[in-house]
């Protein structure tokens, strides 16, 4: 499996870059059409997700080489080569997340309904830039045997084939991990046209899903980056789980027709 998708001159374009900016676009198409829907001036709309997209990188990018920095302190270089992979969602979902609240503490915006917006475009970015890990051959799970994966019945021929790693064949994690963010995209899509929906469930569905979908993911994974003895994402996936089941169980207390997000209000319009 080639991870460059094209050279020119010494420079080289690499398919994982290229995925990620596919998801950035789409995620960025998504997120316009809906804020368009509740009056959100695209303005505000574009500076904020600029500088998330910007902060959620610098996070996903330290976060991953804070828990290497084995290998990345005798390799300095290597730190901001970001086109050879070495991406992490988590950190890049804390810092995006803080840049979120403080640009909408900033402006008055309601901030359960813009993350209600974000998250759907955000997971649906993150099931494609998954693809990027395949053609970089990694985030792979547990070693398998041919017939293992053939058996499955749910794994194109051309992912086994490119399973096949220095001489034994492992899990494709990456692709289970894309269709089930793809299944909470929809699900999502869901969510929002429901009637009674309230802001912030969608959000809090968002931490929940993504949080259950990535611990069992770690169980597999052989590349996990540890904190001791500890999976780091696990960890912070149990948190992830704990606080959406929070959000969305906090929010169907209120009345029924309180605090919906089926709602233009006021203070939203920037």
């Amino acid at each position: 499996m080639n991870p460059v998708l094209v050279t020119i001159g010494g420079f080289e374009i690499r398919w994982y870059s290229v995925l990620i900016l596919v998801g950035v676009i789409l995620a960025y198409i998504l997120i316009m059409s809906e804020s368009r829907r509740y009056q959100i001036k695209k303005e505000f709309v574009f500076n904020m997700m600029f500088w998330a997209l910007i902060f959620g990188i610098i996070g996903a990018r330290l976060y991953y080489v804070l828990f290497n920095w084995d290998y990345y302190g005798s390799n300095i270089k290597e730190i901001f080569m970001i086109w050879h992979g070495g991406l992490a969602i988590h950190g890049g979902i804390i810092l995006g997340l803080i840049t979120v609240v403080i640009y909408c503490k900033k402006y008055k915006v309601n901030l359960k309904k813009m993350l209600d917006i974000i998250v759907p475009g955000l997971i649906l970015a993150q099931a494609i830039g998954r693809w990027g890990n395949f053609f970089n051959q990694e985030a792979y799970g547990s070693p398998v045997e041919y017939e293992f994966l053939v058996n499955m019945k749910i794994i194109p021929q051309f992912i086994i084939d490119n399973m096949y790693i220095n001489g034994q064949y492992y899990l494709p994690m990456f692709y289970f991990e894309s269709i089930a963010c793809f299944i909470g995209f929809i699900i999502m899509l869901i969510m929002r046209r429901r009637k009674y929906t309230k802001n912030g469930q969608i959000a809090g569905f968002y931490l929940f899903w993504y949080g259950l979908i990535r611990f069992v993911i770690e169980i597999f994974r052989t590349d996990s980056l540890m904190l001791f003895n500890i999976k780091i994402a696990q960890a912070v996936s149990i948190i992830m789980i704990i606080v959406g089941l929070y959000i969305i169980f906090n929010q169907m207390r209120k009345p029924k027709l309180d605090d919906l997000y089926n709602t233009i209000e006021k203070e939203i319009n920037y």
